[in-house]
């Protein structure tokens, strides 16, 4: 009996083998070792797989019909979403030259069949352990800095003085600026000067008294445009101290862009035409709106992921007709718990929704998945090819998170999209949650050295 191990966060593990055998034999001992699995009998399913679910390692078997493992390997390291996964290869032939055309490609490791599972575990171990230690401080500079100048707010970092230190790409394109132009200008060229006064006054307020620096928020300011027009934004200023240095983030947001995205003609566009609630393009930039929000407002964030069990066994069955009408049973079901103008329910795909809760912690999305569920499998819709009940059922994946700027939002949606996984892997017709963690404002500090 291998020893299970205790890890803060559950890794996933990707396994490609077209043997039965060595599947049932890898996945349980990844499980044992207290890992998420995910299975692929081949190449070009194992690159879909990585794509969506971005696994934390993946174990592959170099000789596959089809797509081999070096093919495989090859064409994970061309992906930007997947070059960056540890690969493992798993090999009777441990000839020198299949070795080294393995490590060429871009493989960590190399194990012999037959496999031995405590070696396994060993080197899976200590490859997750060492791909969550190789970032370096250069490397983490980069992706602050990829960070912020993909932010949709605008960012600046003041001096004391009022003197604005830096600017990003969207900070830039809200006022009319050019890369680094409003690098130098004074607070008082964007803000009426009563209120740029005000804010100076607090700057030395905070300089004087590091310790105890006076409370900053969200408030609505006229921002002046290079062009002299005033337009209506969000304002925060966060005191920071980097060095010795007293600098002070200030985020803004245009808050005209949502009378913009309220109007109707937009609205017609971003509805799915066979449910009638909103589809994926309507539901990708209200999370993009919402999660800003959230992060202005340090309020929770839930997003969920529902699929409807053995659907494609429902239409077989029933028909495509019958099979519409049920996806609009289940779509009316998630616009009744998305009432707020802070939630969202959306077809995102085929038999695959999502439901965006804002200001809604876990306990009370949970409950929420947990009625939609119940609500699903009340409609006693049958299904009668289905092996999970002999009604349609829906499996849910549930993530919070109080996101910050430095937290990633496409991680927090494959967070919910693997705990839906893992809700289809224990049985179906239930409800996962995961806490898809956060970042901390320390580390905004490298932002000030850029």
């Amino acid at each position: 009996m291998i020893p299970a191990v205790s890890s803060p966060r559950e890794a996933a593990i990707l396994i490609v083998d077209d043997a039965p055998a060595n599947i049932d034999l890898l996945r349980a001992t990844m499980a044992q070792q207290g890992y998420q699995t995910f299975v692929a009998t081949s190449g070009e399913r194992a690159l879909s797989i990585a794509r969506r679910v971005h696994p934390d390692l993946i174990l592959l078997d170099v000789m596959m019909p089809g797509m081999g493992g070096l093919e495989t390997c090859r064409q994970l390291k061309l992906h930007a979403g997947t070059e960056d996964i540890p690969v493992i290869f798993m090999s009777a032939r441990t000839d020198t030259e299949d070795v080294l055309a393995g490590f060429d490609l871009g493989a960590v490791d190399y194990i012999a069949k037959p496999l031995h599972m405590a070696e396994v575990c060993a080197r899976v171990r200590a490859q997750l352990q060492a791909h969550s230690h190789t970032e370096t401080r250069w490397e983490q500079a980069q992706r602050l800095r990829m960070i912020v100048d993909n932010m949709a707010e605008g960012l600046m970092i003041l001096e004391t003085c009022g003197r604005i230190q830096y600017s990003n790409p969207a900070c830039d394109a809200y006022l009319g600026y050019g890369p680094g132009q409003l690098a130098g200008h004074a607070i008082g060229d964007l803000l009426a000067a009563p209120l740029a006064q005000e804010y100076l006054a607090w700057f030395d307020a905070c300089a004087a008294d590091p310790g105890a620096p006076l409370a900053s928020g969200a408030r609505e300011v006229a921002v002046r445009h290079r062009d002299g027009s005033a337009h209506p934004m969000d304002l925060t200023v966060t005191p920071m101290h980097s060095g010795g240095e007293q600098v002070f983030i200030g985020l803004l947001h245009d808050i005209s862009h949502r009378k913009q995205y309220e109007s109707s003609l937009e609205r017609a566009a971003l509805v799915d035409p066979l449910t009638k609630i909103a589809n994926r393009r309507h539901f990708d930039r209200f999370f993009e709106q919402e999660w800003q929000r959230a992060v202005r407002s340090s309020e929770p964030l839930s997003l969920l992921v529902l699929d409807v069990d053995h659907f494609k066994l429902y239409n077989d069955a029933l028909g495509h007709a019958a099979g519409d009408g049920a996806l609009r049973e289940v779509a009316a079901i998630l616009q009744a718990h998305a009432m707020r103008p802070t939630d969202l329910a959306a077809r995102y795909g085929g038999e695959e929704f999502v439901v965006l809760f804002g200001e809604t912690g876990a306990d009370a999305a949970r409950a929420l998945a947990e009625s939609i569920r119940a609500r699903v499998e009340a409609l006693a819709l049958p299904n009668p090819s289905s092996p999970t009940s002999a009604w349609i059922t829906s499996s849910i994946g549930v993530a919070t998170i109080v996101p910050n700027q430095l937290d990633d939002i496409a991680k927090f949606f494959v967070a919910a999209d693997r705990a839906m996984y893992a809700a289809k892997d224990a049985g179906r017709n239930g409800v996962a949650a995961v806490d898809a963690g956060s970042s901390t404002w320390e580390a905004l500090r490298a932002m000030v050295k850029l």
